[in-house]
């Protein structure tokens, strides 16, 4: 597999945030937004704002909302109701300069099979307007980008899934937009691979400024790439903030620490660790993970987690004994997810965290 490279600053001139206007500053934002078909409400009151230079991830199962939220911000349904904003745009009545303006890459992405890579994104080049003698350059830079570029003159009926995936992020990447929408985009990619989309993702936010809207019902890829997360579910949004503010929201009050010292591997369940890391003040409870050969330690409240560590670290040095691990155990999206979905309702309304 070709690499993908790392994204080249841009030729457009972009606002630096202290310079952009309060629309720049949220180049996505919904307010009330809805959409039904009869009596289903597939979009149910959103408020969403998603700000520049970020990742924000939409999180959710297939039927959650989320598709049907991303074609209103492109202005390929229209809502039932509430307002949507993309670059200062309304995508309802100026649907066109919207799409000019964002990249978006589908859940199904449709190419022309007998045409190769690079003629597919030539068709693209001159429907968007593109200046014809920055056309091929552009294209192949794209292309490079994406780790296709050994592949541009063959046709796509011969492609993979992964690859069509690639050709459609870049395929968004053409017209160098503000914004880019993805509607699932490591479907159907190796592990490779996907590891390498999201690195072109954070390149793309760190390199260029981009702001990147995905969705997805990948809970690892999100909260390996997402700077904050949108949980949606039956079409409203139940969570949203970083995955620490969710875990804090959602993962109860308990922090979690693994800690590992050398020889409990051999004894496994040692009676003296583990009476010695119970007695740490704020300790609710201590178990034994034969499948790391560490302990796991729940602190109750979270924020005694820093001197429960404290005094571990004390401890073993008074004791002679070697720590070979001792490392806060980040909470799983999972989790959170599972957690959030379950309490829906119970609570009623979107929880908003760290605003």
């Amino acid at each position: 597999m070709t690499d993908i490279a790392p994204a080249r600053p841009s030729r457009r001139r972009r606002s630096t945030p202290a310079a952009a206007s309060p629309a720049s500053t949220s180049p996505i934002r919904t307010r009330a937004l809805t959409k039904r078909y009869g009596d289903f409400v597939a979009v149910d009151v959103l408020d969403l704002e998603v700000r520049t230079g970020e990742i924000f991830g939409l999180l959710g199962q297939n039927g959650a909302g989320k598709t049907t939220t991303i074609l209103m911000l492109l202005g390929l349904t229209e809502p039932s109701g509430g307002t949507a904003r993309v670059v200062g745009l309304d995508p309802a009545r100026r649907p066109l300069e919207v799409k000019r303006r964002v990249g978006y890459l589908p859940d199904a992405v449709g190419f022309y099979g007998n045409l190769t890579g690079r003629e597919n994104l030539r068709y693209t080049a001159e429907l968007n307007g593109l200046a014809a003698d920055e056309t091929e350059e552009r294209i192949g830079h794209v292309l490079e980008q994406v780790g296709l570029a050994g592949r541009a003159d063959t046709a796509t009926d011969t492609y993979s899934r992964g690859m069509l995936q690639r050709l459609g992020i870049a395929d968004a990447l053409l017209k160098d937009p503000d914004v880019l929408i993805l509607d699932e985009p490591t479907t159907s990619i190796d592990p490779i691979g996907v590891v390498e989309i999201l690195d072109l993702l954070r390149s793309l936010v760190r390199d260029r400024g981009m702001t990147i809207l995905l969705s997805s019902h990948l809970l690892g890829q999100v909260q390996s790439v997402c700077d904050r997360v949108g949980i949606f579910a039956a079409g409203r949004l139940i969570g949203l903030g970083t995955v620490p503010e969710l875990a804090a929201q959602f993962g109860g009050a308990a922090a979690h620490l693994e800690v590992a010292i050398a020889g409990d591997a051999e004894v496994a369940d040692d009676p003296a660790t583990r009476a010695l890391l119970a007695s740490f003040d704020g300790v609710a409870a201590v178990d034994w993970n034969a499948a790391s050969s560490s302990w796991h330690v729940a602190v109750s409240p979270a924020d005694a987690s820093g001197r429960v560590r404290e005094a571990l670290l004390r401890a073993v040095l008074e004791r002679g004994l070697r720590l070979t691990s001792l490392r806060v155990l980040e909470a799983s999206l999972d989790d959170i997810y599972r957690t959030a979905v379950a309490g829906m309702a119970v609570a009623g309304t979107t929880t908003e965290v760290g605003q």
